[in-house]
């Protein structure tokens, strides 16, 4: 057998070769040492501190947990619990990380709404090494977006960009504080663009494949040019690692909210005051629609703004002020955004004809980041729930003559324990009635520590009792 034996400049001019192409392949790739150089020092880290009481019930102990069996997570940052105390009444503090960024040099900070929620104490660190308390101004758990305040000036400023400007396979890079190191990057591309999570329907999130894991929450997502164009908020992964999917929150529905906040303390939507479901090709063709688009209004307030401005059951909602209603799930992203009291016209399709309607909005009625309205948020302290009153219709329909409906479930609660969800209806706890969300807090009052209590709810039009163990 012979051997095949290439002359030493041929050897040479294979190597060259090689070299040229990894050398453009590499001159392709971005580089982001001078987007971190620029960035990082707006980037700060933050730490909180709660005091929590114990009881002799389960409880969340942090991120990555095997008590925690959901898919998606908000990260808080590494919790580090303290030991499971002996008995019940006992008192815990816990900590958590996570990441912002600076907004006005004045001392204005944006982070994520659950890296501070139930905060006892903020602390923003701050890239020269200085640690200050931070001052809530307002958070927004709808978008998951809060505002801070640190006394302090001449803060470097983070550049913000126009998210919605991005393009699907766009490069991108987040600097955060993953487990507590701070300043660390980690980079990839845009994977999707107005993105519906299941409980989450007010943000059109970016989805990205960068590495994102825990106390990267609440950090700038930047394009190449040095922009912040979201939030990193969440992340689906089945590990409790990075190995998954990323969301931020677009940095135009971030600022939005971070305005409201600053000016009023709190975020008000519009409200339609509809009932809403997907349409199916199915319905599409029966309504006389050539594609399955929009929200078909399945039922109706009839005090709230549709009703008056006269939209009807099956009518289909295609656009909202000329943009395109292309699911669902866009309706109320679409609606949340535009100020209470403004009107939008609505392109419907009607009897098989499309048809235009003007409505005035009113506002959301359960307002549960708006303190002039306490009756939806009140009772989350001790049972981690906001309701708002059943209107008439959803009553006839159940045969019930109270009942509130759950519009928000914190997820370390022990209503989240019990398995309460947005959209269960409660109509009893401890066998006493319950018609609206005042009533429901004198109850919640009441009720004794570390029992099982029975809770009779409708869900999905069926009634069914679910046992809650308050702490």
């Amino acid at each position: 057998m012979k051997r095949l034996v290439l002359p030493y400049a041929l050897w040479l001019c294979f190597v060259a070769l090689f070299a040229v192409g990894q050398n453009a392949h590499a001159q392709n790739l971005p580089d982001f040492t001078k987007l971190v150089e620029d960035a990082a020092p707006g980037v700060v880290n933050i730490s909180t501190s709660r005091t929590i009481q114990r009881g002799s019930g389960p409880s969340i102990q942090g991120f990555g947990s095997q008590d925690i069996p959901e898919i998606f997570r908000h990260f808080f940052g590494d919790s580090f619990p303290a030991p499971p105390s002996s008995g019940p009444g006992r008192s815990e503090e816990r900590q958590s990380l996570g990441s912002g960024f600076v907004i006005s040099a004045d001392g204005y900070v944006l982070t994520n709404a659950h890296v501070v929620q139930d905060a006892d104490e903020i602390l923003v660190r701050l890239s020269d090494r200085r640690e200050l308390t931070a001052e809530l101004v307002g958070s927004d758990t709808q978008t998951d977006v809060a505002l801070l305040k640190v006394d302090a000036n001449n803060l470097p400023v983070l550049n913000l960009g126009d998210s919605d400007e991005l393009k699907v396979g766009e490069w991108v890079a987040a600097i955060g504080s993953p487990f507590g190191f701070d300043h660390s990057v980690s980079a990839g591309i845009v994977s999707a663009i107005n993105r519906t999570l299941p409980r989450d329907v007010y943000v059109p999130f970016i989805q990205t494949d960068v590495a994102i894991n825990p106390g990267n929450s609440g950090g700038p997502l930047f394009n190449l040019e040095g922009e912040v164009v979201g939030i990193n908020s969440q992340i689906l992964t089945r590990s409790g690692g990075f190995m998954g999917l990323s969301f931020a929150i677009p940095i135009n529905v971030a600022m939005d909210v971070a305005d409201q906040l600053r000016e009023d303390g709190y975020v008000d939507r519009g409200w339609l005051g509809v009932m809403i479901q997907p349409v199916s090709r199915d319905l599409a063709e029966s309504f006389g629609m050539e594609e399955a688009i929009g929200a078909l209004i399945a039922d109706l307030d009839p005090d709230g703004p549709a009703a008056q401005g006269g939209l009807q059951a099956g009518d289909v909602i295609i656009e909202v002020n000329g943009e395109e209603v292309d699911r669902s799930s866009t309706l109320p992203r679409l609606i949340g955004r535009v100020a209470p009291g403004s009107d939008v016209d609505l392109t419907l399709m009607r009897d098989g004809k499309e048809v235009t309607e003007t409505v005035e909005l009113g506002s959301w009625p359960d307002s549960a980041t708006n303190p002039r309205d306490s009756s939806s948020s009140n009772n989350q302290v001790r049972l981690g729930l906001a309701v708002v009153e059943v209107d008439e219709a959803t009553r006839e329909r159940l045969n019930i003559s109270g009942g509130v409906e759950v519009r928000e479930v914190d997820p370390e609660s022990v209503a989240s324990q019990a398995g309460l969800r947005v959209g269960d209806i409660l109509v009893s706890i401890d066998h006493r009635g319950v018609s609206s969300a005042d009533e429901l807090l004198k109850i919640v009052e009441e009720l004794p520590d570390d029992r099982a209590i029975p809770v009779r709810l409708y869900r999905d039009g069926r009634s069914l009792f679910v046992a809650l163990r308050l702490e």
